[in-house]
């Protein structure tokens, strides 16, 4: 297995400032990585992720493997020819997805579902994840784990913590790629007896990194964090810790006040096709008609090429009258931002304890947990030509 250089830079208690040095660059933690699901940032031209500073994107091998496949997407050259970005890409396994839709069957073999698209019969098993995220050739592959969902009893949960240490173990005598780094998965759903045991498997397994699944499933940001309280102690020092599916503003700094390294998360560019941005000052709506006559920049503090060149009007205009462009601008301020805020994060733990916890106090002033995650009435779908109707209240938009 490729082991790539990792060092700690900095620390502030728990907190961490690390760097990843993978093959096609260094990552410098901690870090927020864009999701980029079918193969693309949506609604963001590749020429212009250089402009959102980013340094690692997410992309999923459940969708590539259905739609164009793994076979078309390695006659490219791989993923960062097809998609056509020089940025480090890590890939899921599939399992969040996977385990997400009605299947079939679940067995000690791996999955058997129905793809959402058109119906198509699929079989996905640690051995499959493994060949898809090879041909894929991205720069870190995640292992094929079992994922819980929230509300599953005690008993189903020890169950499928065991049976994920097999399909892990599989899937690291699966993976061949040298040059492909490995990371495992903890699991073990809301007990700290089974996270315990869960992290102790996965650690015998020796991956590059380690990862905590399992979370932002509709459990509230106070669980999260009590259950990242009784993970996080239990998973190596000298490696890379990822948090997946996590990234609201005030989950991404108690993730990195326990000692998380990595994060990603749909939310800043679903949110972005609504208008919703993401400031220093707090999220805006720009769709709100407050907006209309605006002349002021999104965020007077960002130093984006959006705060730069256009006014809140000109946003609230382009929403308004359901021009796509509204969500390119939107999604590359956000990115930005995301981007920006961790950088801000890393040097107040380089700066030592009391600056990452003025940094800390800070978040949650302006980003509260109990912040409502909605979106905006001009949401703006794949190819929408016009506003569209508002969110359903309540309806979940975590990933």
């Amino acid at each position: 297995m490729y082991r790539f250089p990792f060092s700690l830079d900095a620390s502030a208690g728990p907190a961490r400032a690390t760097t990843l040095h993978l093959a096609r660059g260094q990552v410098r933690t901690p870090v927020f990585m864009p999701v980029g699901t079918q193969g693309a940032i949506r609604t963001l031209p590749p020429a212009l992720l250089a402009s959102t500073n980013s340094q690692i994107i997410l992309a999923n091998t459940y969708h590539l493997s259905q739609r164009p496949g793994e076979k078309v997407v390695e006659r490219h050259g791989g993923l960062h020819r097809f998609m056509d970005v020089s940025l480090p890409i890590l890939t899921d396994s599939g399992g969040f997805q996977v385990f997400s839709l009605k299947k079939a069957s679940v067995d000690e073999r791996g999955v058997e579902f129905a793809y959402e698209v058109d119906g198509k019969r699929t079989f996905l098993s640690p051995e499959r994840s493994m060949e898809i995220q090879q041909q894929l050739g991205s720069d870190i592959a995640m292992v094929f784990d079992e994922c819980l969902g929230f509300g599953t009893d005690e008993g189903a949960a020890r169950h499928s913590v065991d049976r994920t240490a097999r399909w892990e173990e599989r899937s690291r005598q699966a993976h061949t790629r040298a040059d492909q780094s490995l990371f495992g998965i903890v699991q073990g759903g809301f007990w700290a007896q089974l996270r315990k045991r869960s992290a102790q498997q996965i650690r015998e397994l020796d991956f590059d990194g380690y990862a905590i699944g399992g979370l932002s499933v509709g459990e509230g940001h106070a669980l999260m964090c009590e259950v990242l309280d009784h993970t996080v102690q239990h998973m190596p020092e000298e490696r890379p810790r990822y948090l997946m599916g996590v990234g609201r503003p005030v989950d991404l700094v108690e993730g990195v006040a326990r000692g998380i390294d990595m994060f990603d998360c749909v939310i800043a560019t679903r949110h972005s096709r609504s208008g919703m941005f993401y400031t220093w000052n707090g999220r805006l709506r720009i769709t709100d008609r407050r907006y209309r006559n605006d002349m002021y920049a999104p965020d007077h503090q960002c130093g984006c090429p959006v705060c730069t060149r256009h006014t809140r009007a000109y946003l609230h205009h382009l929403f308004r009258v359901g021009e796509v462009l509204g969500s390119t601008l939107t999604t590359l301020h956000n990115l930005y931002w995301f981007n920006e805020f961790m950088t801000r994060m890393r040097e107040s733990i380089e700066s030592g304890p009391q600056a990452f916890e003025a940094f800390r106090r800070k978040v949650h002033e302006v980003h509260p947990a109990t912040e409502v995650d909605e979106e905006p009435a001009y949401a703006q779908g794949a190819g929408a030509e016009g506003p569209a109707a508002p969110a359903p209240p309540g309806k979940k938009r975590r990933r």
